[in-house]
């Protein structure tokens, strides 16, 4: 029997649940078992933990058949738990190194029924705030009940604070109730009814705050049941009887405080809004609860408003909101004098385009048009990435969608004929931004054009990351100076959607953009080329690059490095074609950030392709690629061609730029690190081998598992055409932008 027994209930958290569960395996105290519990989570939460209870004997999978809630799910924990403590941790939470030591040592020094520790709030920003409430902690006896310690009811009431000897669990009955604050019923029965309560006072939580989600934003009839759960709280103290009389007053005080800080957070709403009648019907039942249950006696202590407890066991919502609509009509007044100063400022931003801008807003006063998507690629660069599929896949199958793009005036040559564009800073350029429903970005629209209510944004991004994004920038010596992270959350709180190839991805994007968006996980649109490429495809490019049949062409398509000089190559270019020998032809792609890196020379066996408008056809020409840390690995994986790594600054690059996983140690093909070994892995051949087949087929499992050819289909299907697209293959989407060999045959479409 293990000493601790950790209940993880899981849902929607695949962005956090491996920090979360790593925290608790990792650590040097190893005496546990994990019970993670998958609430029906429709993410990938549940594959996560099966892989986490395949690779360590500690943890068990359970996977529920329905979605009950949190209480619930940690009912369904405790039923299989073995240890003689447990603790339920909340699974996008943490927590701290050697905490389990420290609990260990706790446990075996003072043998409580209930072990009590303490938590800090974490931040997508870095910041790690300890419990308000901490200092409540000091000069507790070293074991007590809780009448010799009341203060302890005043820290916040959660679960996850606390480490509870199973069989006196089990003893006094105490589950979790379904829905909203399941905590409550459970946490002031449980230190009423504990004979021996010890604290361990030092952080061990890390509570993680999320930018959207607290559940005081969350609006609705959810929170009704609050006075369910504090009316089984009561229930549950008068069945312990003189043991909870003394406490009752403590926890009357904070159910009052918490009621009437839930009535405070609706005061932005306007006198007419919907969720005032809410807000009175919850009003009415809080007084009938807290006149039930006011201890003989009670007056409210000084850090309750005493005028607005005596308005709320009166039941008089007339009076009780109308000192809440003053302080909305102040802060409302508050509100306009600060956006007449943010105006102002912005006024001399817009000085020179001031004309323009004013038609923008002139726009925006017009319907929103319904049929109107604009697509942009790298900040007005051209016409590519993602968004060329998913453009070219509606002209298909959704014609009635007229596609506009956003570029830079030196991105217009690059224009295929018959693509309708607009060029920043011109009306047409505003006029766009102003009235699509649609808006497709692999980076961000500007801030000066906010979002226009009723339109869809959606994020295609622009690779598969390894290197670090979003928020994750934040660790890198270089990138945390250079970029405004509160800023950037403020341009990704646009998105209504987030596109994304893999798993993966997902996990990725959901922890490097903390914000509230949907994720279609679809696959990469932009390799549906790549997934129906064929023979003769790749012949006709070859012949349009003057490349035989027989030769051997390799690409070399390096990413950018912030820590070195624009043009600056990490190798030779004369010396890596030489390399290759007779009839060989090598292909130099430099990144777009640093087009200096091109080729160095031009002799018929080294191409620049620098400026190639479509790279997919360059993976089409090449067998072989040899990149470094570039996501076009990810791509170049579809056509199952071997890949070869150059990757000298490795350890440089981790350092400076932050990566996701150790890519060294799970590469998609040979990896080399100077030079000499390129060139002679590349005269020898030996980067092609069933063996290195085999990893790479392994990586594209893991990386590229939806690349099917559909993945703009898919996109389109559902942001166009409202429909909810199979997730993978073709059994029910258009045959008409296939080519003929890929079609499914009719017996099997669906």
């Amino acid at each position: 029997m293990p000493l601790l027994t950790v209940v993880v209930p899981v849902y929607q958290v695949q962005g956090y649940l491996r920090e979360c569960l790593d925290s608790l395996l990792n650590q040097r105290f190893r005496d546990i078992e994990v019970i993670a519990v998958d609430d029906r989570s429709p993410d990938h939460c549940g594959a996560i933990i099966d892989e986490y209870a395949a690779a360590d004997s500690r943890v068990t999978a359970v996977h529920l058949p329905v979605n009950g809630g949190l209480g619930p799910a940690r009912n369904a924990g405790l039923k299989l738990a073995t240890g003689e403590y447990v603790w339920f941790v909340d699974s996008d939470d943490s927590i701290a190194p050697d905490s389990l030591a420290a609990i260990a040592e706790r446990i075996a020094a003072t043998a409580p029924d209930v072990l009590v520790v303490d938590y800090a709030r974490t931040y997508w920003d870095g910041r790690t705030v300890r419990n308000s409430t901490a200092e409540l902690l000091a000069g507790a006896p070293e074991v007590f009940r809780i009448g010799e310690f009341p203060q302890l009811l005043r820290v916040f009431p959660c679960a996850w604070t606390k480490i509870v000897r199973r069989e006196f669990l089990l003893r006094h009955d105490l589950d979790f109730p379904p829905g909203y604050y399941e905590d409550l019923p459970f946490s002031y029965p449980l230190l009423c009814a504990a004979d021996r309560i010890a604290i361990l006072d030092q952080v061990v939580v890390h509570y993680r705050q999320r930018r959207h989600g607290s559940i005081l934003r969350t609006s609705g009839a959810k929170h009704l049941v609050m006075i369910d759960q504090y009316q089984l709280v009561f229930e549950r103290l008068a069945a312990l009887g003189d043991r909870a009389a003394p406490v009752l007053p403590a926890v009357y005080a904070r159910m009052v405080d918490h009621l009437l800080v839930l009535l405070g957070t609706s005061n932005r709403l306007g006198p007419d809004h919907p969720g005032n009648a809410l807000r009175r019907r919850f009003f009415l039942a809080a007084a009938r609860l807290c006149r039930a249950h006011e201890p003989a006696g009670w007056a409210p202590p000084r850090d309750i408003g005493r005028l607005r407890y005596r308005l709320l066991v009166q039941g008089s919502w007339a009076r009780f909101s109308l000192p809440r609509t003053a302080l909305r009509v102040l802060r409302t007044a508050r509100g306009k004098v600060r956006g007449l100063r943010r105006r102002a400022g912005r006024l001399r931003y817009r000085a020179k385009r001031s004309l323009l801008y004013r038609y923008h807003l002139l726009q925006r006063r017009l319907p929103v048009d319904r049929n109107l998507a604009v697509y942009e690629i790298y900040w007005g660069a051209g016409y590519g990435c993602h968004n060329r599929a998913i453009y070219e896949t509606a002209r298909a199958i959704a014609p009635n969608v007229r596609g506009i793009w956003l570029v830079k005036p030196d991105a217009v040559a690059s224009l295929p004929p018959g693509v309708e564009y607009a060029v920043h800073g011109t009306a047409a350029y505003y006029r766009a931004l102003a009235r699509a429903k649609y808006l497709f970005n692999n980076v961000n629209f500007p801030v000066s054009t906010p979002k226009r209510p009723g339109s869809v944004h959606v994020q295609t991004h622009h690779g598969t990351p390894l290197k670090a994004m979003g928020v994750d920038m934040r660790n890198s010596p270089i990138l945390a100076r250079q970029n405004d992270f509160a800023a950037l959350l403020g341009k990704c709180d646009r998105w209504d959607y987030s596109i994304s190839t893999s798993p993966y991805c997902s996990e990725v994007w959901e922890r490097a953009y903390p914000i509230s968006v949907r994720t279609l996980e679809y696959g990469s649109p932009r390799n549906d080329a790549l997934a129906t490429a064929t023979a003769e495809s790749a012949a006709r490019l070859r012949a349009e690059f003057g490349i035989g049949a027989d030769e051997r062409v390799v690409l070399y398509a390096p990413t950018f490095r912030e820590y070195r000089a624009g043009g600056d190559p990490l190798i030779d270019h004369r010396e890596l074609a030489a390399a290759l020998g007779p009839g060989c032809r090598l292909l130099i792609r430099g990144h777009h950030l640093d087009r200096g890196a091109g080729a160095t020379v031009e002799d018929g066996r080294i191409l620049d392709v620098s400026e190639h408008g479509d790279i997919r056809e360059l993976y089409q020409v090449a067998d072989v690629l040899v990149t470094d840390y570039s996501s076009a690995m990810f791509d170049y994986l579809v056509l199952d061609r071997p890949i070869v790594l150059f990757a000298p600054d490795w350890e440089v690059y981790r350092t400076v730029r932050g990566t996701y996983f150790d890519l060294l140690a799970e590469a998609p093909g040979l990896v080399t690190r100077a030079a000499g070994e390129l060139c002679a892995a590349l005269r020898t051949g030996s980067y092609d081998s069933a063996e290195l087949a085999a990893v790479r087929r392994s990586f594209r499992a893991r990386f590229c598992p939806y690349d099917d050819g559909y993945a703009a289909e898919r996109v389109v299907r559902k942001i166009f055409l409202g429909e909810d697209p199979a997730p993978f293959g073709p059994a029910t989407l258009s045959e008409a932008i296939l080519p003929p060999q890929l079609v499914p045959a009719a017996d099997n479409a669906g």
